[in-house]
């Protein structure tokens, strides 16, 4: 009979507590399973993370019969790879020890520390500041459909902040883009974009009713009424978003605001397209250095450093609210001892927002108090210094920010008097409550602080009292404090009369203890503990002050980053020569000596060449020729960039810029392809133009960029063509369109408000000068040979293609050329019905044969056949 295999040994306590945490996290989340010092990792878990962090792999015991993977990281250091695992799209889940091992101990030898997973870390959900970039907004949103319409909810954790809107469908990856989620809930059964970080939700997340009441709990309201009128998608999206801040942060007291609803239309409308070509917050190489937000951020904090990077992002459709910006703006570019002092004092301003949302969600620090009140006493100072400053016409606006600053005096002072001027970043560690503010505290720290005088005077008087000169007082973790004398002197100590109790005897030495130094020893730690346990109750009184005035500090950081946010526009405007644009709601677009914000900045000194630009009604639409490095390019994207500049409520490199409102920016400039979902940049580039002919309207502004390159010349040219007609005819938007084909410059005969515009070269001793002027008119020629020989290309080749354009030049004016040939093309109707295929007697003969059923002779008599119809047609 065979003998039975030895069952599976049971795992250990420790592992079966493991076990059941990492089922609770699920497979998607690596657990971080605190031992001691260590976060550990175990079994797959560890060999992703050890991989992903480039850290040593181990082993520790066994489960079911084998080896189980082992690797860690020191808890005081785990942010850093934190921030590591998250930045490779890992989720972390945190089991924390949620009891003192000594009461483990008390239930038995065998009892295991309680663990809890308290916290699901993802790329969404960071508030700690080693996580975090401070100058750019962390958001987390949430896409749902409810009813048959769509909208999204966000927020940035770390501040609180929490909005919503709703929005057609094809509006979403322009949001998207706007907002950059770092993390994007979708129900499970929807497929999202796949160019952010997806987290799908079951269905039930996304549920209208579950948000509703969701929304009601976490802001204590009986209706929702109070916080606007909602649809059932933005309540949804918002019930998603709220219910995976609690999954994620079990009990953490996540602050966030009440939602604030935002509708569609409040902000220019930039798609991702247009953002990557113009490179508003990233270079195309995903680099912040070099993007116009670079280029302009001169802010003094990281909260107006966020608030710039927002204003960029979307900029604003209210002409009004733009004004008003815009005053601010000015009046400090008016008052520069003003607008310098005030950017000296924002320098010390600490990063409120962020401060007030670690300590909400229970992960701040002393030193989160230190920088509140450090921050707020800034503001305090700035609010008085900007009321009695002398700025010319001072802006209402400037009043309101001043009036939303404070009062913080009563919290001020209470911080103020509690802290030690810096603040340590753990609270277990003591030492931040300043002397002086409890006197119980300072004699519990006096006795732990001199604790060794203390020791060092009763070692002396038992040296006194026996005579032993050699007698000491030591300490080891075994024993605590012990009286140790040598062998030889031992029994002095033993008498009954001594006063003295014997605890260990040694080789060389007899160890003893007495009352008087149990009950020092005993008030030594208990003073310890004691100062440690009343300075995390200042702690958390000073805290929930904090909290409680959370509001009030809301706003102050508010006004300061806006403050900030204008002095730093100020101070472009003054340096550079920047000018105050005029945004109104008309439909003009008038730039007179306009330039190139990023461009010229990069120049180093070098001068700009500046130019106009004239989309007013009347020549809506202008045609740019020239050849390629002339800088036809950077004029398209410059007039761009200045309407960004305009409506986010900055000044703007122009002499003179009036601006009427657009209400969505496109810009094609630029070649690039998606490979990887099987589109060639031709594909792109019409996916592209297809979705600007698709939603641009006769508010909008539009770049366009060699239409139609991608393709043969006649393709490219039919195409170019008939999308210029449709940007002037139906869509009526303001439009610089820039191409190579100068056949299309016969447009401007038939197209009423069709302006020619070209850049100005230079042909010398067989070098092509860039003059970078753009002028009225079109360019003479291509000047492809003359860009070539600049760019390098072999003197042969580049004569070899001389040689050919000759011949094709010669070919041209025999047959008329393609312009002679479009001549008589109709004009564009869009009324016009579309004109049917015409039929194909060929192709409709093939679809009729059946080739399993052809005879050697049928066979025959088909090609026969196909063969005359191929002529006929």
């Amino acid at each position: 009979m065979a003998a039975r295999s030895a069952a599976p040994a049971a795992p250990s306590p420790m592992m079966a507590q493991y076990l059941s945490l990492k089922d609770e996290a699920g497979e998607d989340a690596l657990l971080f399973f605190r031992m001691g010092d260590f976060f550990e990792l175990f079994f797959g878990d560890a060999v992703r993370a050890a991989e992903a962090l480039d850290i040593a792999l181990t082993k520790r015991g066994q489960h079911a019969g084998e080896d189980i993977p082992m690797c860690g990281v020191p808890v005081h250091s785990a942010e850093s790879y934190l921030a590591r695992l998250i930045a490779k799209g890992f989720r972390v889940a945190i089991a924390d020890q949620t009891e003192d091992p000594a009461e483990a101990k008390k239930r038995g030898s065998k009892s295991v520390v309680r663990r809890e997973i308290v916290r699901v870390v993802t790329p969404g959900t960071l508030t700690e500041e080693a996580l975090l970039d401070a100058r750019r907004s962390n958001y987390l949103a949430a896409l749902a459909e409810a009813g048959g319409a769509t909208a999204l909810a966000w927020t940035d954790m770390s501040t609180g902040a929490f909005r919503t809107m709703p929005l057609a469908a094809e509006e979403v990856p322009a949001q998207l883009a706007r907002l950059a989620p770092a993390e994007l809930l979708i129900a499970e059964d929807r497929e999202g974009p796949e160019r952010w970080s997806l987290t799908p939700l079951p269905r039930a997340h996304f549920d209208s009713a579950r948000g509703e009441a969701a929304l009601k709990d976490r802001f204590r309201l009986g209706s929702l009424d109070a916080l606007g009128d909602f649809t059932r998608a933005e309540i949804a999206a918002a019930g998603a978003l709220l219910s995976y801040v609690d999954a994620t942060q079990f009990e953490a007291g996540v602050r966030l605001g009440a939602p604030e609803r935002e509708l569609p239309g409040a902000h220019m409308a930039i798609d991702a397209a247009t953002r990557d070509s113009l490179e508003i917050a990233r270079t195309q190489k995903g680099e912040r250095r070099g993007s116009l937000l670079a280029c302009l951020d001169e802010t003094k904090t990281a909260a107006g450093a966020r608030l710039l990077s927002e204003d960029i992002s979307a900029p604003l459709t209210d002409a009004r609210e733009i004004a008003r910006r815009l005053d601010l703006v000015a009046a400090f570019e008016a008052g520069p001892s003003v607008r310098d002092r005030l950017r000296e004092m924002l320098k010390g301003v600490p990063d409120l927002e962020r401060a007030l949302g670690r300590l909400s969600a229970g992960r701040g620090s002393p030193r989160d108090l230190g920088l509140l009140r450090d921050g707020l006493g800034a503001a305090e100072e700035i609010k008085a210094r900007l009321a009695a400053a002398k700025l010319l016409g001072p802006p209402p606006i400037l009043a309101e920010l001043l009036e939303l600053i404070g009062p913080n005096g009563e919290l001020l002072a209470a911080l103020s008097d509690a802290l030690v001027p810096e603040p340590g970043i753990s609270a277990n560690e003591g030492g931040f409550i300043a002397e002086g503010y409890d006197a119980a505290l300072d004699e519990h720290r006096s006795l732990a602080r001199d604790a060794r005088q203390h020791i060092a005077a009763l070692e002396a008087r038992y040296r006194e009292a026996t005579g032993v000169k050699a007698l000491r007082i030591k300490h080891n973790n075994v024993l605590g404090y012990f009286i140790e004398v040598g062998a030889n002197h031992a029994d002095a100590l033993m008498t009954s009369d001594s006063g003295f109790a014997h605890r260990q005897t040694l080789a060389s030495a007899v160890r003893f203890n007495s009352e008087e130094l149990a009950g020092l020893a005993m008030r030594i730690t208990q003073a310890q503990s004691r100062a440690l346990a009343m300075e995390a109750e200042h702690f958390q009184r000073l805290r929930a002050a904090v909290i409680d005035h959370g509001p009030v500090i809301e706003n102050t950081a508010a006004a300061l980053a806006r403050l900030d946010v204008a002095a730093s526009h100020a101070g472009l405007a003054a340096t550079r020569g920047w000018t105050r644009p005029v945004v109104d709601d008309s439909d003009r677009f008038v730039i007179e000596g306009g330039r190139h914000p990023v461009v010229e900045s990069a120049m180093d000194g070098g001068s700009f060449v500046a130019n106009d630009c004239d989309l007013t009604r009347a020549q809506h639409v202008w045609l740019v020729t020239g050849p390629n490095m002339a800088g036809k390019s950077t004029f398209l994207r410059q007039n761009a960039l200045l309407a960004i500049l305009a409506q986010a409520g900055c000044f703007v490199p122009a002499a003179r810029a009036e601006i009427g409102i657009v209400d969505r920016l496109f810009s094609r400039v630029g070649a690039s392809d998606n490979l990887a979902e099987g589109r060639s940049t031709f594909m792109v580039e019409m996916v592209e133009t297809a979705a600007i002919l698709r939603q641009a309207t006769n508010r909008s502004l539009i770049i366009l960029d060699e239409v139609g390159r991608g393709t043969s010349t006649y393709d490219g040219l039919a195409i170019a063509w008939a999308v210029l007609e449709a940007v002037h005819d139906e869509l009526e938007s303001r439009c610089l369109f820039a191409s190579h084909y100068h056949e299309l410059t016969g447009l401007a005969e038939r197209l009423k408000r069709l302006e020619l515009a070209t850049v100005r070269v230079r042909e010398w001793k067989g070098d092509l000068v860039f003059l970078h002027e753009v002028i009225r008119g079109a360019a003479d020629k291509s000047y492809g040979l003359a860009v070539a020989r600049l760019a390098g290309l072999p003197a042969h080749t580049v004569s070899r293609a001389g040689e050919v354009l000759d011949r094709l030049e010669e070919r041209r004016a025999e047959t008329g050329g393609i312009a002679a040939g479009l001549a008589d093309l109709p004009l564009f109707s869009a009324s016009a019905p579309p004109v049917a295929d015409a039929p194909d007697a060929l192709r409709e003969r093939l679809d009729a044969v059946a080739a399993d059923d052809l005879s050697p002779r049928a066979a025959l008599d088909l090609i026969y056949e196909l063969k005359r119809l191929a002529a006929e047609t």
